[in-house]
């Protein structure tokens, strides 16, 4: 077995889980939708999570013609697909037999999300710099940068403005850096 494939099978679980849980989630408020007050920042992050979990999956298939793997690469790209479990994880609240308030839950939760957010940021950068000795380059490292500043601002910002402009924001911004930078393996 090629050592890819023996390492890809954790990263799968957790990513998979990541996708499980989002579509757990989407489940709970649709059988539940009699008491669920949408909020619209929160069901753009829903997608968003979706897709950078799915994103996820398609760029660490670029992972399999590497040879040398050490415990510290791997630790640094099994820890971005947990903080990608992470944002899945949070952006929707468990349905209960209670009413569902998705922007009382964003915005209850909204520093926690957002720190995963940045997290998922931060090892991908370092999944970089492990596997290729350097930072994000041009303009992946822009939207690296570009993304980090707007989970921070998400995280310490309250203002309802602020994230009913931020969330299609990054949607947009975010099919952007796959139609550039990941559309083809």
């Amino acid at each position: 077995m090629e050592t890819f494939n023996y390492l890809s099978v954790l990263l799968s679980i957790v990513i998979g889980l990541a996708i499980a849980q989002v579509l757990q989630g989407l489940r709970g408020l649709i059988l539940a939708r009699v008491k669920v007050r949408l909020y619209l920042p929160t069901v753009i992050w829903t997608g968003i999570a979706l897709l950078l979990a799915i994103q996820a999956w398609w760029a660490s298939f670029g992972l399999h013609t590497r040879a040398n793997w050490t415990f510290w690469t791997f630790i640094v790209i099994v820890l971005q697909a947990i903080s990608v479990y992470m944002v899945a994880a949070l952006v929707l609240p468990d349905v209960t037999e209670d009413a569902v308030d998705l922007r009382d839950h964003y915005f209850t939760h909204r520093s926690w999300f957002f720190g995963a957010v940045l997290a998922t940021i931060i090892f991908s950068a370092a999944k970089e710099l492990v596997l290729r000795g350097h930072l994000p380059s041009r303009i992946n490292g822009k939207f690296h940068v570009i993304f980090s500043l707007m989970a921070i601002a998400a995280a310490i910002t309250c203002r309802e403005w602020f994230h009913k402009l931020l969330a299609p924001a990054v949607g947009l911004l975010l099919l952007l850096y796959i139609a550039l930078l990941y559309s083809r393996l």
